[in-house]
């Protein structure tokens, strides 16, 4: 018989053409910079992984950090207790890497120098090539040139407010530098608070009505803070949470004071947050029992989670150590991916990478006997798939 084939019964004929597609397949890189290097993780479904590296093998990396503008473009903040700190650049997805640095100098402020690089934040979508980043001194720079040059920002970084600024117990530092568009930026100083800016950083004002510094003689002071991590949701870029030294606080970035939304956990201090972009009012934090003991609260490693905004809190800790645990995560240690249900991996002093993929009901192990873990950053990589589908003929009874 020629033609179609026929469909009748009690069988039922099926025909697929011919065809050849592509498929977009997007891969997951869980970046962690540690004490000895940079270690990356990838996974499509987020059950298998596939382990690389060392980077920068016996360097400490502080943070990774990809351009979603141009996802091959990865930036790494490399530092050497012999050589200093450096910027390594990648537009190959981490491949090779290559210093980008040039201008990346202290200027202007007395007996200061560059010592460490701790954040680097490509721009939002509507500042093609701007780049920013933050280091110890308190210093913060910004390239228009994908990180091919550099220039201190300093209507930020010699602020008349300087002289207030402390370091806290890693140095005083510019971190959580968060773009959030039209010419939005805020930033976490430790310790010296939140500032923001409207005009793409050529003025700055801070931002910490309401916060509390419990360690100085002012309790809240407009400036003094001790910011451990800032972040903006990923989608709703006016949402800003903090986990500070004192607490943990929410607010919105044109707004005229934070809140407190520290109510319902076992400590009030930590260092690490996350903000999944899968659900509107979630934020993910690590609470630690004091400034002075710094490892997990109660000697149980819990990760605090609140989908209210902070209204109410839920301890989640289900595949995680529950007793004698005196680990530490520190303020670049944790981070959420796009997916949903949300993703939140986060690393400890103890050189182990806990993940979930089901937004905190359940945690993993994602890799032990790491070194010490300085930074969590999540990436996605698209790679195309060639399927292929034959003309077939089945038949079903």
């Amino acid at each position: 018989m020629h033609g179609k084939p026929e469909i009748g019964y009690p069988g039922l004929l099926r025909l697929f053409s011919d065809r050849l597609a592509l498929m977009a397949k997007p891969t997951l890189e869980i970046w962690v910079g540690t004490r000895k290097g940079a270690f990356v993780f990838r996974s499509a479904d987020r059950k298998t992984w596939e382990q690389e590296g060392p980077h920068f093998a016996g360097l400490e990396v502080h943070h990774v950090a990809q351009d979603p503008r141009e996802p091959n473009r990865y930036y790494a903040a490399v530092n050497s207790p012999c050589f200093g700190p450096h910027l390594h650049a990648s537009t190959d997805g981490g491949k090779t890497w290559a210093l980008s640095e040039k201008g990346l100098e202290v200027k202007g402020i007395e007996g200061a120098s560059l010592t460490r690089i701790w954040n680097i934040a490509p721009g939002a979508v509507d500042d093609p090539g701007g780049v920013w980043l933050g280091a110890d001194p308190g210093v913060l720079f910004r390239s228009e040139d994908n990180g091919t040059s550099w220039k201190m920002v300093k209507g930020l970084s010699m602020h008349a407010s300087r002289s207030k600024w402390n370091p806290g117990a890693g140095g005083m530092m510019v971190h959580s530098i968060q773009p959030l568009g039209r010419g939005r930026v805020i930033v976490g100083i430790s310790a010296a608070g939140a500032f923001r800016t409207s005009d793409n950083g050529k003025t700055w004002a801070p931002f910490n009505k309401n916060v509390l510094a419990d360690f100085a003689p002012e309790k809240f002071p407009e400036v003094g803070q001790c910011v451990h991590k800032l972040l903006a949701h990923p989608r709703l870029k006016n949402d800003l949470y903090q986990q500070n030294h004192c607490g943990v606080y929410r607010a919105t970035f044109n707004g005229k004071q934070w809140t407190d939304i520290s109510e319902g956990l076992p400590s009030r201090f930590g260092f690490a947050a996350a903000v999944p972009a899968a659900e509107n009012k979630t934020i993910f934090t690590i609470p630690i029992g004091s400034p002075q003991n710094r490892w997990v609260a109660d000697g149980k490693l819990r990760v605090a989670r609140s989908r209210d905004a902070g209204r109410t809190w839920e301890l989640l800790s289900k595949g995680l150590p529950e007793k004698e645990c005196f680990d530490l995560i520190v303020r670049e240690a944790m981070s959420a991916d796009d997916r949903d249900p949300a993703g939140v991996y986060f690393g400890t002093q103890g050189g182990t990478v806990y993940y979930t993929r089901n937004a905190g009901k359940s945690w993993d192990r994602l890799a032990s006997h790491l070194p010490p873990v300085y930074s969590v950053t999540v990436a996605t990589q698209i790679q195309a798939v060639q399927t292929q589908t034959v003309q077939t003929q089945t038949e079903q009874s």
